[in-house]
């Protein structure tokens, strides 16, 4: 498990993070309903989404979620925050065109924060596009992005200066499981490479839910060795991926496909291929057997 993210927290905002504070109080907290400057709320805000209890995370990000756009006017001028903190809220309202380009313009911004950032303003515009194409033919819809949420439990607030992620796979190791999934459904190949290797199986099956990957990347995580059974699973009844030969013959020589899928498989390869799956040792002795028993068929008729 990754060490909790420590950052530095005003007293203003450490009183509401005590341990012996009532869960009614911190909800209350959660809630917005404190006497804080517009960037101490924020801080706390991001700090409570990351609370133990899940009413007080859940309400603290829904209330980071609704707060208006000019609760953010402070963003460009905050001493630098971690890097985790603008993270989050760019996770939360990131996708409001005015709160990204108060963010953008933030020095402690983490590269892989600001890379989502305008991978979302190029996905918007393009969809603005597309929109204002359907107009010319048809009534005006506005088109809504979808909302953000997702929790980051473990995270500890602390009297000291934060440390920067370097990489998006620093950013990974603080994620939550909520965030963890809403990357694999929506990164970058890069997000993908990583969260396919996630021990959470919810995770790593999200990455395969992403409408943005591709094939060399589904016989890529094929190549890579076993992965979990859901994994699998959810490659096996994919038809489009299974009609790859490549992708069939991955699926033949990884030890996780289950059986009656390698089998049915092993029947639509060649005959060069099935012979050498006939003599190799690397594959299982069902399937090597079976493909000896198609070659000598195959013979005889």
């Amino acid at each position: 498990m990754a060490d909790p993210v420590k950052i530095s927290v005003p007293p203003t905002v450490a009183v509401w993070l005590r341990p012996d504070r009532p869960d009614a109080e911190r909800l209350q907290a959660a809630g917005g309903q404190v006497a804080l400057s517009p960037c101490d709320l924020l801080l706390l805000l991001f700090c409570l989404s990351k609370d133990r209890n899940d009413a007080v995370r859940s309400r603290a990000l829904t209330t980071l979620q609704g707060l208006p756009d000019q609760a953010f006017a402070c963003l460009p001028t905050w001493e630098p925050p971690h890097p985790a903190v603008l993270h989050t809220i760019a996770q939360a309202c990131g996708h409001r065109p005015e709160v990204r380009a108060l963010l953008l313009q933030h020095p402690s911004l983490a590269g892989v924060t600001a890379d989502e950032l305008r991978t979302r303003e190029e996905e918007q515009a393009a969809q603005a596009a597309t929109t204002a194409a359907e107009v010319a033919v048809d009534d005006p819809v506005e088109q809504l992005p979808a909302d953000d949420d997702g929790h980051d439990p473990g995270i500890e607030a602390e009297d000291e200066e934060g440390e920067e992620y370097l990489s998006k796979f620093q950013l990974a190791q603080s994620m939550g499981i909520g965030e963890k999934i809403k990357m694999a459904l929506t990164g970058d190949k890069e997000w993908r490479k990583i969260l396919i290797k996630d021990a959470n199986k919810l995770v790593s099956s999200g990455v395969l839910k992403n409408p943005r990957i591709t094939e060399p990347e589904v016989l890529n995580i094929l190549k890579s060795g076993a992965q979990n059974d859901e994994v699998i699973r959810l490659i096996c009844a994919n038809k489009e991926w299974v009609k790859n030969y490549q992708i069939r013959k991955a699926l033949i020589e990884n030890p996780k496909t289950p059986l009656a899928n390698a089998l049915r498989y092993l029947g639509t390869l060649n005959e060069k291929d099935v012979a050498n799956y006939a003599k190799s040792r690397n594959i299982s002795s069902v399937i090597a057997t079976q493909a000896k028993r198609m070659l000598l068929n195959k013979k005889r008729a």
